[in-house]
C-alpha cells in the first residue's frame, strides 16, 4: 500500500482558459458524437477514474491488454478502454490528426490526438476478455452488433466535463473523494460497489465488511450503464438514499460512479479495484459471481461463482487495494438476524428471497417481508414498477410475409381495446412504413432501421405505461434482441413466433411478392433471397395454418393472462 494514498490523482483536463481557446479552435477539427458508453468512458479517462491510462488504448496497448491483462509497458490493466468509430468516419481520419470528442448535443468534451486506426479482431476480444464469443453475453453483443469496425487510439485532452443534471450533490470525480477522506481523517475506506437496490442482506453485509477491515465505508454505485433490464437508476439513487439513514452518517458517505458496466465478471473485478484505489479507497468488496451477466447461450453462468474473488486475490498486490470478500448472507428464522451462509447452525430454519423471486412479487403486488428489505425501499421500487397488470408492455409479433401477423395483430388489439384500462397502439408495418420510415427502402440496413425504430416508439409506449402491438417481419436476431433490450427497460417484452410455413404463406400471396421474388424482380426478399432467422426464445409460437384467427388471438391472451400482464 502507498504511504500517501489520498495525495491528488494525474487528470487530462487542461486549464480553464485553454480550454475556452481549444473550444474556439475545435471548430475546424472532425467531429465525432460519442456514445452513451463512450462518453461514461471518456469522463473517467478525464478526472483519473482510469489512472494510468491518458487516453483510448493505441494498438499496441490494446492488443496486450486483450492478451494479458496489460498494458504494453506491463502495467496492470484488464479492460480495453477503445474508441469505437463507423466505417465512414474512420475512411476520412488519420493517425497524426486531431478530432474534437462531443457529446449527443454537440458539446465539445475533449480532443483526441489520433496515434493509432486500428481493425480489431472482435471474437478474440470476446473469448479473452468475457471468456467466449458468445452474444447471450451483454457486452459481446454490443461488441458484435452496436460498436463500429474501427478503432482509434489516442491521447486525450480533457476541456470539460459530460453535464449530469441528476443527483449533482452525490457525483464525486476520484480527486473530490480524496480530498473529503483527506479531510475527515479516513485512512480505511472500504468500497461496496452495486448495480442493484440495497436490501438488509446488504446492510448487514457491509456493516460487517467496514467492522472486518475496521474502514470506513464508502457505498459507490454504478448509475453509468449496467445490463439490460436492470432497475434504471433514478429509481435505484432514491433507494440508496431512503436507506443512507440506517448507516451511521459520521463512518459512511454514499458518491455515484459514472461507469459503464461490461459484466466481465472476474476481469471487471480486477477494473473495479483500479478504479476504487483511483478514488482514495484502501478496500473492496468483491461478491460471489461479482459482475456476471447470468446465464450463456447453454444456459450455465458464465462465470464460477469465485473466479472474480480469485483473479482479484491473485492481482490485489499490484492492485493497491485489499479485498474483502463478499459472504453470501441469508435470514435466520430463529434467530431472527442476517449470518453469513457458512455459520448458520444445521437445524436452523434460513430464509432467503432471491432477485427473480423480489420481481415476481414486485410485479404481482405481493408481499415483501421486513425481514427482507426495508419498507421505503419496497415503496419507491413500488412507485417505479407498479403490478405487472397496470404496467406497459410490447407483444412483438415476427414471421414471414402472409403468415398472418397482421391480421393476430388487429384481432388482439381489438380485444384489448375492450378490455379496457390502458391505451393501446399497433405498429403495423405498413403504417410504420407510412408514417416512420418513408424514406427508407428494402436493403437490409434499411429494414433494420425500421425495426429499431418501431422498437423506440414501443419502448417510449411501455415506458408511459401503454400496450405496444408490433408486427414487422423483422427476420434478424441481433434487431430483434436489440428491441427486446429498449422494451425491457420499462416493461414486458412477449416476442410471438408467427410459425407459418414458407408454403403456406406462397400459397396465399395476394400481392405476388413471393412470385416477383421467385423471378428475380424483388430483391432481398425474406424467406426466398433473403434469411428468415428464426426466434430460439420467443415467448410463444402460433401456426396458422388451418387455424382460426380467433384462435391463435387466444392463445396471446392465454399467454398473456399467464404472465400477469392482463386479467381476462
Amino acid at each position: 500500500m502507498t504511504t500517501q494514498p489520498l495525495a491528488p490523482i494525474p487528470e487530462l483536463y487542461v486549464s480553464y482558459d485553454s480550454a475556452q481557446k481549444l473550444k474556439t479552435e475545435a471548430a475546424d477539427l472532425p467531429s465525432w458524437d460519442l456514445s452513451p458508453r463512450q462518453i461514461c468512458d471518456l469522463e473517467l479517462l478525464m478526472n483519473g477514474g482510469f489512472n494510468p491510462l491518458k487516453g483510448f488504448l493505441t494498438e499496441a496497448d490494446y492488443t496486450s491488454v486483450v492478451e494479458n491483462m496489460r498494458l504494453a509497458d506491463g502495467t496492470l490493466w484488464p479492460m480495453p478502454i477503445t474508441l469505437d468509430i463507423s466505417q465512414e468516419f474512420a475512411d476520412g481520419i488519420e493517425p497524426g490528426q486531431d478530432i474534437a470528442l462531443r457529446d449527443q448535443e454537440g458539446v465539445i468534451l475533449a480532443i483526441l490526438s489520433i496515434s493509432d486506426k486500428y481493425m480489431p479482431n472482435k471474437a478474440r476480444e470476446a473469448e479473452m476478455v468475457f471468456g467466449a464469443d458468445d452474444i447471450a453475453h451483454p457486452a459481446v453483443n454490443y461488441l458484435h452488433h452496436v460498436a463500429g469496425p474501427v478503432y482509434l487510439g489516442g491521447a486525450i485532452t480533457g476541456i470539460q466535463p459530460p453535464v449530469h443534471y441528476d443527483f449533482r450533490a452525490r457525483r464525486d470525480t476520484p480527486n473530490e473523494l480524496r480530498a473529503y477522506f483527506r479531510k475527515l481523517g479516513w485512512r480505511r475506506v472500504v468500497a461496496f460497489q452495486t448495480r442493484n437496490p440495497l436490501h438488509r442482506a446488504h446492510q448487514e453485509l457491509t456493516f460487517r465488511a467496514a467492522k472486518e477491515a475496521q474502514a470506513n465505508l464508502l457505498i459507490h454505485p454504478i448509475v453509468g450503464l449496467t445490463k439490460p433490464g436492470d432497475i434504471d437508476h433514478f429509481t435505484r439513487v432514491r433507494c440508496y438514499e431512503a436507506v443512507l439513514d440506517q448507516y451511521p452518517s459520521a463512518t459512511t458517505t454514499m458518491s455515484l460512479l459514472n461507469l459503464a458496466m461490461r459484466m466481465a465478471g472476474p476481469r471487471e473485478a480486477v477494473w473495479h479495484g483500479l478504479i476504487r484505489k483511483n478514488h482514495g479507497c484502501t478496500h473492496f468488496i468483491v461478491g460471489r459471481d461479482h459482475a456476471g451477466p447470468g446465464k450463456n447461450s447453454q444456459g450455465e453462468d458464465f462465470y464460477g461463482p469465485y473466479d472474480a474473488q480469485d483473479l482479484f486475490k491473485e492481482h490485489a498486490d499490484e492492485i493497491g487495494i485489499q479485498m474483502v470478500p463478499f459472504k453470501h448472507m441469508v435470514f435466520v428464522q430463529e434467530r431472527a438476524e442476517y449470518q453469513p451462509a457458512d455459520e448458520v447452525a444445521k437445524d436452523a430454519t434460513v430464509l432467503n428471497i432471491s432477485g427473480t423471486e423480489l420481481r415476481r412479487r414486485l410485479a404481482e403486488g405481493l408481499e415483501i417481508p421486513e425481514w427482507f428489505s426495508f419498507p421505503s425501499v419496497v415503496a419507491e421500487l413500488r412507485r417505479t414498477r407498479p403490478p405487472r397488470s397496470r404496467q406497459g408492455f410490447t407483444v412483438f409479433f415476427t414471421g414471414l410475409s402472409g403468415s398472418g401477423k397482421s391480421t393476430i395483430a388487429n384481432a388482439i388489439m381489438v380485444k384489448l381495446m375492450e378490455m379496457g384500462g390502458r391505451p393501446v397502439t399497433l405498429l403495423d408495418g405498413d403504417v410504420v412504413r407510412k408514417h416512420l420510415s418513408s424514406e427508407l427502402g428494402f436493403s437490409k440496413e434499411h429494414r433494420d432501421i425500421n425495426i429499431r425504430r418501431i422498437g423506440y416508439v414501443a419502448s417510449e409506449i411501455t415506458k408511459n405505461g401503454g400496450i405496444a402491438i408490433c408486427a414487422p417481419i423483422a427476420p434478424y436476431t441481433a434487431t430483434r434482441r436489440s428491441v427486446r433490450e429498449m422494451v425491457e427497460s420499462y416493461g414486458a417484452f412477449v416476442e410471438v413466433h408467427v410459425a407459418t410455413s414458407l408454403e403456406e404463406c406462397e400459397r396465399r400471396d395476394r400481392k405476388g411478392l413471393y412470385k416477383l421474388a421467385r423471378e428475380g424482380k424483388i430483391k432481398e426478399f425474406t424467406g426466398i433471397s433473403d434469411p428468415y432467422e428464426v426466434p430460439e426464445t420467443a415467448e410463444l409460437v402460433v401456426n396458422t395454418e388451418g387455424m382460426e384467427v380467433d384462435h391463435c388471438a387466444q392463445q396471446v391472451l392465454l399467454k398473456l393472462e399467464s404472465m400477469g400482464l392482463i386479467a381476462v
